[in-house]
């Protein structure tokens, strides 16, 4: 009777955690997402779950809307173009701007979740408890950003064993990375699934896409996918081929923490380790133009606005006055003369005719 007790209270207590290591775990089984047609989209080592959203290498948005945990297939629907929300993206750079005042430091914070990662052909394995080759990627990449005037703090920690506490583990380390504020927070993986998904040439160098991996589940996930698009967008101009593709799916992935917070994906575990490393120094010039460009200054980003309201108002003021000069005078002759004192007296001389 004890042993059907306990095995009851194990099935149950299994039932409960399963969903939550599914939406946060790479899983063995690579699941294939499809369109309508049936037409391979892409691939990913994990779950997919309905809902989960793709915007592909083009641009092309979808939803996942059917699952086949059998098959690992998911099926998604085409919603249209990918849109960037510029509002979503610009309220954290308004918001970091008017934190940092006058401080021009730049710092963006990393570390990796899944510390075991490594790359077959220049590793040996796939995953290693020592030594894992992500941290060669992740190192390479904050020393590309250092050689751009970044300031990078890289964690050394690691978060064994890989499963579903894995980002329990490692969100500690970005609860303290958000204490300083950073202009971001990045999680440095890569993914399993075939090299082939993943081989590209950049500039005649054979190296490695990148993907960008965005949760849906948490408070931050608009800004979260505003970040990840402005950086493909950026890659796309300098670079195109270079960033594979965002996938957003179920979970948080500890990006609920920070609205500029996000996953990347250098390679795949079959995928020279070398081919990975050189990503990290195109990714680097990408970074640095998406969060420290010309284009990512807030004052930069609100000024069209401002001027056309700062326009509008002018109008709608001179219209207002030529008509309570009109009425007030009952003569064109006369409102033009009313307008012209009323435009020297509020401009201090700057408009309206000068007198001798």
């Amino acid at each position: 009777m004890r042993r059907w007790i306990a095995a009851l209270c194990a099935a149950l207590l299994l039932s409960a955690l399963l969903p939550a290591a599914l939406a946060e775990n790479d899983g063995d089984c690579v699941y294939s997402l499809l369109d309508a047609d049936g037409k391979l989209l892409t691939r990913r080592a994990g779950r997919m779950y309905e809902g989960d959203e793709y915007i592909s290498g083009d641009d092309r948005w979808y939803r996942v809307a059917f699952v086949d945990d059998e098959a690992c297939t998911a099926t998604a629907e085409y919603l249209g173009p990918a849109a960037l929300d510029e509002e979503a993206f610009a309220s954290f750079v308004a918001a970091r701007a008017e934190e940092k005042g006058g401080d021009d430091e730049k710092l963006i914070c990393m570390y990796s979740t899944h510390s075991d990662e490594s790359y077959v052909p220049s590793d040996g394995a796939s995953s290693l408890w020592e030594d894992a080759g992500i941290y060669d990627v992740g190192g390479a990449l904050k020393e590309n950003l250092e050689k751009r005037g970044i300031t990078v703090e890289y964690s050394d920690k690691t978060f064994l064993p890989h499963d579903a506490d894995a980002y329990n583990r490692s969100r500690s380390t970005v609860e303290e990375y958000v204490k300083e504020a950073p202009d971001a927070i990045i999680d440095i993986h890569r993914d399993g699934v075939d090299a082939d998904e993943y081989e590209t040439e950049v500039d005649g160098e054979d190296t490695s896409m990148v993907r960008l991996f965005v949760g849906r589940s948490n408070q931050n996930a608009a800004e979260n996918k505003a970040f990840a698009q402005k950086l493909k967008a950026a890659a796309d101009k300098a670079y195109p081929g270079l960033v594979k593709d965002i996938f957003i799916g179920k979970g948080n992935y500890n990006q609920e923490l920070y609205p500029q917070a996000i996953l990347m994906e250098f390679g795949t575990y079959e995928i020279e380790k070398e081919k990975a490393i050189s990503a990290t120094d195109y990714m680097a010039e990408v970074i640095d133009d998406v969060l420290f460009g010309p284009g990512a200054k807030a004052e930069g980003r609100d000024a069209g606005p401002a001027m056309k309201g700062i326009t509008w108002a002018i109008v709608i003021a001179l219209i207002a006055a030529a008509i309570y000069a009109l009425a007030s005078t009952g003569k064109l002759k006369g409102m033009w003369q009313k307008l012209d004192t009323g435009a020297r007296e509020m401009t201090a001389g700057l408009f309206g005719k000068k007198r001798d």
